[in-house]
């Protein structure tokens, strides 16, 4: 879909306004899509043409902290239960009683947290390479690999130092770590170009690591519910940072829930693998 023809807009959400891309039919089944970190709603703009064309409704967040929402001050701000609150906001400002859910990343963090918490408003849940935050603990002591995997995040928890060296010389280093973590040619330079203005914009990166921040520093509950809504996981198997078995794990907390594997795809698995994305993502979200 050109990007001329979507609609954007800024959306009060609580205390915020939040700014979201919409694009499908007014009448077609809600579904809000959110991006994962470093990104921003144009993460998903293989998937915006082709869901909205099947009739889906969508809208796509900058999620708090990103792109041209606003973005609060402090790590209590970016607790998962913010977070997921924003999500039903967002859905009860756009008129959405119930709604389908797809996250990827930090997005399907979130997704698999509302998904939980309210269960009433989710009507389906997809996740693309992603784990279910009430797992992780678990997972990391049964698996110590993982632990290595996620050391970038333990170095996020440092002040200060993590924002200048990832945004020195243009965000060279988040460049980097997507250009490393992807199959070559997977991001342009023109894509991460994109992705750099925003990275440019006051306070916007200190945002995005405090996500990781509030992840590790504040409680939150220890057992969340299981997930009542049908769920997709979607999973790169060949994902640097995520090992394959939070997918099986999370898949361990959902009623009704199954796993589809993409060989060869890596974290980025919605821009590697568009087609079989949009194909698999619109056969779950049509039903």
């Amino acid at each position: 879909m050109p990007e001329a023809d979507l609609r954007h807009r800024h959306v009060p959400v609580g205390s915020l306004q939040i700014h979201v891309a919409e694009a499908g039919p007014a009448d077609g089944p809600p579904t809000i899509l959110l991006h994962g970190f470093p990104e921003c709603w144009f993460g998903w703009h293989r998937q915006i043409g082709p869901l909205a064309e099947s009739g889906l409704r969508l809208v796509v967040p900058d999620q708090r902290g990103y792109g041209l929402s606003d973005r609060p001050r402090g790590i209590e701000a970016y607790h998962l239960d913010r977070l997921a609150g924003d999500v039903v906001a967002l859905a009860e400002a756009c008129g959405f009683r119930s709604f389908r859910l797809v996250g990827h990343d930090w997005g399907g963090l979130v997704a698999f947290w509302a998904a939980s918490f309210f269960p009433d408003r989710v009507e389906r849940l997809a996740i693309l390479n992603a784990f279910h935050p009430g797992i992780f603990g678990p997972y990391l002591r049964r698996h110590p690999g993982q632990i290595l995997r996620s050391a970038y995040a333990g170095a996020f928890q440092l002040p200060l130092l993590p924002e200048r060296l990832l945004t020195a010389r243009d965000g060279y280093g988040l460049r980097e770590m997507m250009r490393l973590s992807s199959r070559p040619g997977t991001f342009t330079d023109v894509d991460l170009d994109r992705y750099a203005a925003e990275w440019r914009r006051p306070g916007a990166v200190t945002a995005m690591l405090d996500w990781y921040r509030a992840l590790a520093r504040l409680p939150r509950a220890r057992q969340p519910p299981r997930i009542a809504a049908p769920t997709l996981i979607l999973w790169g198997r060949r994902d640097p940072a995520l090992q394959p078995g939070l997918a099986e794990a999370s898949l361990g907390l959902c009623e009704r829930g199954r796993i589809q594997w993409i060989p060869e795809a890596t974290h980025w698995v919605q821009h590697e693998e568009a087609e079989a994305v949009n194909a698999a993502l619109i056969d779950f979200l049509r039903r």
